[in-house]
């Protein structure tokens, strides 16, 4: 008798192959503020989030509210920090998009104004403020795509920290478990052909070969809808 492959296992959604959220630090956001006002802080500590591979400081802000924001190139504890329009265009300050001159790197991008940040936060990416309209910002995005924001969109000035961080090799099996297990992920990741019969219909044989057909309707039943699924062509193009 066959058995579920795991695919059929992750799509059930049990705890085993659900992202452990409850470890995540917090939601990263940019600081709630009153319209035109700006609000003045001091990074007070640098932590590691196990969501993300971008460091995160802890600014204490002058309102008596401590925060956590995602870290630029530069950011060290005793900074001080920025939010708003009357912010000093300089690294770890947040401002307006509308508010920042051509030229200059950001990152963290709300995508509507107050929703904390949406674009350009993974570890060493950043996008380019090209040029201003009356009511919309030109950016170019990590892809080279030119994208447009309202002004009123706050960014992060600089580089978001961590940059090169996929150059270094893992080396050993043992990290990359360690990196793919606090996101759930499925690592190692054993081969359908290398298994039973009962394990995947890839599985079995005298020798590692798929021993059927590897391409699949799309209507498959879940088990068997494994391989190129509604493929109009395998192989190489002639």
């Amino acid at each position: 008798m066959g058995k579920r492959i795991i695919a059929q296992r992750r799509g059930k959604g049990s705890p085993t192959f659900r992202a452990p959220s409850h470890k995540f630090k917090a939601e990263l956001m940019h600081p709630v503020t009153a319209a035109g006002t700006t609000l003045n802080g001091t990074v007070i500590d640098v932590e590691h989030d196990p969501a993300r591979a971008a460091p995160i400081v802890k600014v204490f802000f002058d309102n008596g509210v401590s925060q956590l924001l995602i870290a630029c190139e530069g950011m060290s504890v005793g900074q001080a920090v920025a939010c708003g329009p009357e912010a000093e265009v300089k690294a770890g300050n947040i401002l307006p998009v509308g508010k920042i001159p051509e030229g200059v790197l950001v990152c963290n991008i709300e995508g509507k104004p107050g929703d904390g940040g949406k674009f350009t936060r993974s570890s060493g990416t950043y996008a380019t403020v090209v040029s201003h309209e009356e009511n919309r910002t030109s950016v170019q995005m990590p892809s080279g795509v030119l994208k447009w924001f309202n002004p009123e969109c706050r960014a992060l000035i600089g580089v978001v920290a961590g940059g090169g961080r996929v150059e270094k090799p893992f080396l050993k099996a043992g990290k990359k478990f360690h990196k793919m297990k606090v996101r759930a992920k499925r690592f190692p990741r054993v081969r359908g052909v290398a298994m039973n019969p009962r394990d995947h219909p890839f599985g079995g044989g005298n020798r590692q070969h798929p021993t059927r057909s590897t391409t699949v309707s799309r209507n498959a039943p879940p088990g068997a809808k494994v391989g190129h699924i509604a493929a109009r062509r395998t192989g190489k193009r002639r």
